[in-house]
């Protein structure tokens, strides 16, 4: 039977001229994680590490999640008010799913420790900007819409275990420079351990600071985003809290991690959502305009795992990720060619009917927890296939179709949904 840990520690944060390294303890229990930056950055100025700070806090709750400790020892570790409230909401939030898979209520944390930190003033080119870059039709649309005067550079994290194919043809496409960084993960964590607790936690969130650490080491002046408004919606509530699966993306989370960058180096440095206002469907139909990359792209989970020899090469077809995909784009494809990205058509097959209904919000079942659109979202997409002609007769969507009642229609969808940070500069 697991136990929650006492105490958790913040070690020490090492940064070297391309790395930085965290240190860590539970319980006595040390773990390290390391992140190679390659190409011509350093990041040893103030600045850099001013922000590789932050990271270190993030980062830490890959380990914190092996025991949910009830202590949080900041020790000398820099930290002011709004980062505070990003830990503290990191893991509150952030760790939601793996807090409610675990049942665990991560509300009575205590944080203790921690430093003042001081602002350290920055000089950057606002017209340089770094976007993560993980190979779906989201950051696709952000790169191809972005303001053409703006210099753009990709951001790839990879694993030590190698780099992701799909991610890498699809980055090709783009023809951008990449600026690459290697996360490994402390061998403890990913050879497991009985004792330990095991979840979801919030890598989005990580990957940000990642880039705005490779972005202000290169005298770039912003990190472009690509989470859509939808990536807000929680997935359940539970404890009288939000569930999100993606709260690392979501409009709180970005605005939390803004507000501690600035409260570090100011807040000429941008950090925000390309897609913030718009909706997946507005994305999705955007992607379907982009055919160069409809045949590397990949949004497979299986693609992505940590083991190479774990990788599907091809689309599954039979996750909630490929489902989705194929959901959002058939509005705005032919039938024949979204057959021909995915090699399936799981829309059409009887053993993703369930997952289609979940998808679209029927029965009681919550959201997967996955990284797809909302059920609202979800349901206009099937109702719309119900007057195309290549959908309209095929079962699952004859039979689910009728079932659904979007309060919206797909029009309503593409266009602009709620609020937005993004600079003017970059549209």
């Amino acid at each position: 039977m697991k136990h929650r840990a006492t105490r958790f520690h913040y070690l020490e944060l090492e940064v070297g001229s391309d790395a930085l390294r965290g240190h860590y303890e539970l319980d006595g229990r040390r773990f390290v994680e390391e992140v190679h930056f390659e190409g011509d950055v350093d990041l040893r100025s103030p600045e850099v590490r001013a922000l590789g700070e932050l990271w270190f806090l993030l980062a830490g709750l890959s380990y914190y999640k092996a025991g949910a400790a009830h202590i949080v020892d900041l020790d000398t570790t820099p930290v002011g008010e709004k980062a505070r409230a990003l830990l503290r909401a990191a893991i509150v939030d952030g760790l939601g799913e793996y807090a409610y898979k675990n049942d665990l209520d991560l509300v009575d944390v205590e944080f203790v420790g921690g430093v003042h930190p001081t602002l350290v003033p920055i000089a950057i080119d606002p017209q340089r900007v770094l976007v993560p870059f993980g190979g779906g039709i989201d950051s696709v649309v952000t790169v191809e819409k972005l303001a053409p005067n703006l210099d753009k550079a990709l951001f790839v994290v990879s694993p030590s275990s190698g780099q992701f194919a799909p991610l890498e043809d699809t980055a090709r496409v783009t023809g951008l420079a990449v600026v690459r960084a290697t996360r490994t993960i402390d061998h403890q964590i990913l050879s497991g351990d009985d004792s330990f607790y095991n979840g979801h936690v919030p890598v989005t969130a990580m990957v940000t600071l990642l880039a705005a650490v490779a972005a202000l080491a290169s005298g770039r002046g912003g990190v472009v985003m690509s989470n859509e408004h939808s990536s807000s919606a929680p997935n359940l509530r539970w404890h009288n809290r939000d569930v999100n699966h993606q709260w690392s993306k979501s409009w709180v989370a970005e605005q939390l991690i803004a507000d501690a960058v600035a409260e570090r180096i100011g807040d000429e440095f941008a950090i925000a959502s390309y897609l913030r206002d718009r909706s997946e469907i507005w994305v999705a139909r955007e992607f379907s305009k982009l055919t160069a990359y409809h045949h590397v792209f990949r949004s497979c989970n299986r693609a992505f795992t940590q083991r190479v020899d774990e990788r599907a090469s091809n689309w599954c077809g039979e996750c909630d990720k490929c489902l989705f995909i194929a959901l959002v784009l058939a509005p705005f494809l032919s039938r024949n060619s979204l057959r021909e990205i995915l090699a399936s058509e799981p829309l059409a097959s009887d053993d993703r009917r369930g997952q289609l209904e979940i998808l679209v919000g029927l029965g009681d079942e919550r959201k997967p927890f996955e990284c797809v659109g909302d059920p609202a979202e979800s349901a206009v997409a099937l109702h719309e296939l119900m007057t195309n002609n290549e959908w309209r007769d095929e079962k699952n969507i004859a039979e689910l179709g009728v079932l659904v009642a979007p309060d919206e229609t797909l029009e309503e969808l593409l266009q602009s949904r709620g609020v937005s940070r993004v600079p003017a500069h970059w549209l």
